[in-house]
């Protein structure tokens, strides 16, 4: 049977993949019945889910959430590996880690350790690309699959006058082994598409565009996939969705005026969990 790693290299030779957003079995259950090949497990939105940032979280605590997706789902998951969770040295317990979880890929960036919370409002505190560049190459070193990914990021074009230092960092880590490429556009104009234009073809595995959070709107994926982009993740809308979902249940809930478009609803989550698998085995044993 192929590796989770095997299968989302297939995917991503046939054609672009998009891979939304989930956090636990439920969310990866409802996006792979809606058509979804692929996931992404994000720490940015699993830390704001837990009520901190992604700099809180821990790799054990994000492996062992992996498991109980992976216990429901077959697709591949990709992991948001934050900075690795250490120096090359670390990197080899975090991508052993990676794999036992069964993630396919793992998306490492350019950030000091530990991090800031102020990666979330732009502002950026990123390591020497020296540094980078012998991560990423223990990285590639340090997994057992050699389909498993790794995907080199950096935010360097989020500082100022950093588009230039952006590219050149990611043709750096092309370089030391990484797979594919994920450069955040800083807020000028047109970046994303200079960026496939500038790397598209030195990334061989591609590159990833991301969308959702304070990157809104639908990605033209025909037309970025022309320009060297092969992985189109949304690492934020689903959890902004059910963020205003709950926030409006709850205020209808406390003003006893419960949301009449519910009904039925429990019947759709027996179908997400698979309750008719689970009654039907009771039935052949100890329900007999």
């Amino acid at each position: 049977m192929p590796t989770p790693g095997a299968r989302l290299r297939a995917m991503l030779a046939a054609g672009p993949v998009r891979a939304p957003l989930a956090l636990d079995p439920m969310m990866a259950r409802l996006a792979v019945a809606a058509g979804f090949p692929a996931l992404y497990f994000g720490g940015g939105a699993l830390g704001y889910q837990k009520g901190f940032t992604e700099a809180n979280l821990t790799l054990t605590e994000m492996c062992a959430a992996a498991l109980d997706i992976r216990a429901v789902i077959d697709a591949p998951l990709i992991l948001d590996g934050a900075a690795g969770w250490g120096d090359p040295m670390h990197l080899r317990r975090t991508i052993a880690l990676a794999e036992a979880a069964g993630f396919a890929a793992i998306e490492i960036e350019d950030q000091i350790l530990p991090k800031r919370a102020h990666h979330h409002i732009g502002i950026e505190h990123l390591i020497p690309t020296a540094l980078m560049v012998e991560k990423i190459r223990e990285a590639v070193a340090a997994r057992r699959d050699g389909d498993f990914l790794i995907i080199a990021r950096t935010n360097a074009a989020r500082q100022k006058d950093g588009f230039a230092d952006a590219l050149d960092r990611a043709a750096a880590f092309r370089a030391a082994g990484a797979d594919m490429l994920f450069v955040l556009p800083g807020a000028a104009a047109g970046e994303t598409e200079e960026i496939g234009r500038r790397l598209g073809d030195r990334a061989q595995g591609g590159l990833m565009h991301m969308a959702g959070g304070n990157r809104p709107g639908v990605p033209d994926i025909a037309a970025l996939a022309a320009l060297g982009y092969r992985l189109f993740v949304d690492a934020q809308t689903p959890l902004m969705a059910m963020h205003h979902a709950l926030a409006d249940c709850y205020a209808r809930l406390r003003d006893g005026h419960p949301d009449p478009a519910l009904a039925g609803e429990q019947a759709r989550v027996h179908t997400t969990i698979d309750l008719d698998t689970l009654l039907a085995i009771e039935r052949r044993t100890v329900e007999r």
